[in-house]
């Protein structure tokens, strides 16, 4: 796994489209028991180069139930994005994640953690990647059918303060879906 992850963070494959140059950032291990497949880091963790460094990480950890000391023991939880590096900004944001990252990394990343019990899917990006056809009709669908996915994949929205308008618009999840959430990830660590 060591050598691995020393091959991602050394990555270039995509240099030329990356406005603030490469950066993968992945944390991972062979012990790790839920993998969090993330979008692709911003601006703040990009010149950290801490995965969910920043406000989402925060709420993140919020909906886990998990402390930072927890969230950042790659024995227990991965941090892997589908895109590795900052992608640049957008007119909406930040711009999708490259498409190179995951077809290029996840299949040896999942293959050097045999303990997955649990895959945690944040956004659109993630769900289309890893649930395919599966997928209901957008993400707020595929959040709300969550237990269709279960016990392998769990679908969740993006945790950024963007998103506040869609959580006070759905209040159903974090009254059920966080709580449930914050269940599994307790009985699996």
């Amino acid at each position: 796994m060591q050598e691995l992850l020393k091959k991602i963070r050394a990555c270039d494959v995509c240099k030329a489209h990356l406005p603030l140059g490469p950066r993968p950032i992945v944390a991972a291990h062979a012990e790790a028991k839920v993998i969090i497949i993330g979008q692709a880091p911003g601006t703040k963790v990009h010149e950290t180069g801490v995965p969910w460094d920043d406000p989402s990480g925060r709420q993140l950890r919020k909906w886990l139930g998990v402390s930072d000391a927890v969230f950042y023991d790659e024995t227990k939880i991965a941090l892997v994005p589908m895109g590795f590096c900052y992608p640049g900004k957008g007119n909406g944001g930040d711009l999708p994640p490259r498409a190179e990252c995951a077809p290029l990394w996840h299949d040896p990343l999942w293959d050097g953690m045999p303990n997955l019990e649990l895959v945690i899917l944040i956004g659109t990006y993630a769900q289309k990647y890893y649930l395919k056809r599966e997928m209901e009709k957008n993400l707020t669908e595929t959040v709300k059918a969550y237990r269709k996915y279960l016990p392998k994949y769990f679908p969740l929205p993006h945790p950024s303060p963007r998103n506040r308008f869609w959580l006070s618009k759905n209040q159903w999840f974090d009254k059920e879906v966080v709580r449930d959430l914050q269940k599994m990830v307790d009985e699996i660590l």
